[in-house]
């Protein structure tokens, strides 16, 4: 470090230290999220969540967590691409890369279509999966509304264009050709867990509503169990107190280094 110019030094002390301030800060802000993730009421689709809601007023949970199985209400949807895979909401996109001349610059340009997007759902609910005949069920409704990447891609495939004589051809004169096809599909399956965040009205005896709050808060749906998602953004606070404590290690020891050098300078 002696040999080190002294404005590089300070410039990584200072850094290491600002560094420090910023992870903290970052994780300081995670911590309260986290808090307040942990504040939110849980339930599971039993005969619990119906007495909460019986003796609330308005039989409504402003916000609550429901963590259940996914079962379609009527039909499900079957996959396009995955046999004996069923669904209750299916995305399936197509999308074409193509070249084009640009006279201007003589050189290939690229772009992406989006030639097709398909949005299919149908009305689900969240059940017990400890329950081998469910009693009780939990309507999700409006799910496509919803945030939080729900969704799991089950097909992805890139195709590449394959040229030929007279496709060159066409293509010079038209200035266009192209490139790949990419296709995929993602599906919220039949079977998996889901938590939802939102808020909860009863229906009927055994069924209750999952849907977008009234107040303004985010409709959310995270396919895994609530454990999970929470356990999810400790890491990630974690990961940000870990960085803190790096950071500030660093500057420290950059700072000793220098003070050192500087006495033993001194001494001579």
């Amino acid at each position: 470090m002696s040999d080190l110019p002294v404005n590089l030094v300070l410039i990584g002390v200072g850094s290491s230290f600002a560094l420090s301030g910023l992870f903290y800060h970052l994780y300081q802000e995670k911590q309260k999220e986290l808090q307040k993730l942990k504040e939110i009421p849980l339930f599971r689709p039993d005969q619990n969540l119906l007495r909460v809601l019986q003796a609330t007023p308005y039989r409504r949970l402003q916000y609550v967590a429901v963590e259940g199985m996914v079962q379609a209400d009527g039909e499900p949807l079957a996959s396009q691409f995955v046999p004996r895979r069923s669904a209750v909401i299916q995305k399936i996109a197509v999308e074409e890369d193509w070249k084009y001349w640009n006279s201007i610059t003589g050189t290939w340009n690229s772009r992406t279509i989006n030639r097709k997007e398909t949005n299919n759902a149908v009305p689900f609910s969240l059940v017990s999966p400890s329950a081998y005949i469910p009693d009780v069920y939990v309507k999700v409704h409006g799910p496509l509304e919803a945030g939080g990447s729900f969704l799991e891609r089950v097909h992805f495939k890139v195709r590449r264009a394959e040229e030929g004589l007279v496709d060159v051809v066409v293509q010079g004169l038209n200035g266009e050709k192209p490139v790949a096809k990419r296709e995929s599909e993602e599906l919220l399956c039949v079977g998996s867990t889901v938590t939802g965040f939102g808020e909860v009205v009863l229906e009927g005896g055994q069924v209750a509503r999952l849907q977008a709050p009234q107040d303004g808060r985010q409709f959310v749906l995270v396919p895994t169990c609530h454990r999970s998602f929470i356990q999810r953004h400790e890491d990630s606070a974690s990961m940000w107190k870990k960085l803190t404590a790096l950071a500030s290690i660093t500057g420290t020891c950059l700072l000793a280094g220098f003070v050192h050098n500087l006495s033993k300078r001194k001494d001579r």
